[in-house]
């Protein structure tokens, strides 16, 4: 069974050099730093910084929104990362939720995201993008031919990549049937925020499988992966708390818009019912504790025993990557300690 296992760190440009290297020196195949403008710094200069405390860990956004950087700024942060850590980086794509609702959006429209998705691959490629395609947000400003300039750009593409750059991978996090197929279509790797059932990944796996072969796309062509609320500890009521604002806010991606879009067993359905209502997106956790049952299901909480199992069995779905996220909080002991355990009894058994 090969399946890269990632952990999901806080952005902390005080911490995370440390963070970095703990987590390059315990066997992580590479780290994730989440990405929300009001609630967080800058994720690219967190990426920057631990690629410099590092040599070989991997490089993620967990992830980009659409709505607030134009596919251009991303992929050029995205590749300046890449050519910077030699080659380490991966631009992780979401709808947006807590980037989104600080600037006043809800997520990006599935079309919309659909051609956002194409836009990066192609600036990441090395391609030409045609004008016309770059109409994320007309409201903003007027054509350049406009200003009948003696010359102007004809179309738009990186143009300070070089042959020797290694292309950067697009990650998509995905949980509804449409941003799985639009994952499917345009994505280097699906990476599903549907919980930690596996016969839920299948499906999403299925699904993204299905929506390939309707576009006349090899099914050997994508990989897949999955986030994962973890917290592991020999205390149950603490793993259960420490994964509590973090498995509000993934599952909630299944009842984004009041229905729900994954297959949902009658404890999650009931739950996740009025997860929206009430989700504080000002503080981006859920105000009200969800019930012990949903959790223990949705998430992978416990000991050792317990947590290796687990992730065997979702690494058995055929994913290839899974990111772990537990309480990502520095001053924290008892996510400290989950963090203590899960790097010397969990990951041993899934590296090499």
């Amino acid at each position: 069974m090969t399946v890269e296992l990632w952990n999901s760190v806080a952005s902390s440009l005080e911490h995370i050099g440390a963070a970095a290297e703990a987590a390059e020196e315990a066997g992580w195949t590479g780290i994730s730093v989440t990405d929300s403008q009001n609630l967080a710094v800058d994720c690219f200069a967190v990426l920057l910084l631990a690629a410099k405390a590092t040599t070989r860990l991997g490089l993620c956004t967990g992830v980009n929104s659409p709505g607030i950087r134009h596919p251009a700024v991303t992929a050029c942060a995205i590749a300046t990362l890449q050519r910077l850590s030699g080659g380490r980086a991966i631009v992780g794509i979401g709808r947006g939720d807590s980037a989104h609702a600080h600037v006043g959006r809800a997520p990006a429209r599935v079309a919309a995201f659909e051609r956002y998705i194409k836009v990066v691959q192609d600036y990441l490629s090395g391609r030409k993008v045609a004008f016309d395609e770059l109409t994320f947000d007309e409201r903003m400003a007027s054509t350049i031919d406009t200003l009948e300039l003696g010359d102007t750009p004809s179309d738009s593409h990186l143009t300070w990549l070089r042959e020797d750059d290694v292309k950067v991978p697009v990650e998509v996090a995905c949980s509804g049937p449409k941003v799985i197929a639009a994952a499917a279509r345009h994505a280097d790797r699906v990476m599903f925020a549907l919980g930690a059932d596996p016969e839920r990944i299948a499906w999403g796996i299925e699904h993204a499988l299905e929506a390939r072969r309707q576009a006349g796309l090899p099914g050997d062509g994508i990989k897949f992966g999955a986030y994962v609320n973890l917290a592991c500890h020999t205390d149950l009521s603490v793993a259960r708390k420490l994964v509590g604002n973090a498995i509000a806010t993934y599952a909630r991606f299944s009842v984004m818009h009041g229905a729900k879009t994954t297959p949902l067993s009658g404890i999650e359905k009931s739950a996740v019912a009025d997860l929206n209502r009430s989700f504080d997106m000002r503080e981006h956790h859920n105000s009200e504790l969800l019930p012990a049952e949903f959790v223990d299901k949705f998430a992978v909480v416990g000991s050792p025993e317990v947590c290796i199992p687990r992730l065997q069995a979702i690494a058995a779905t055929g994913i290839s990557k899974i990111t772990i996220v537990g309480a990502r909080d520095y001053t924290n002991a008892d996510a400290l300690e989950a963090e203590k355990i899960l790097a010397r009894d969990v990951l041993p058994e899934f590296v090499d």
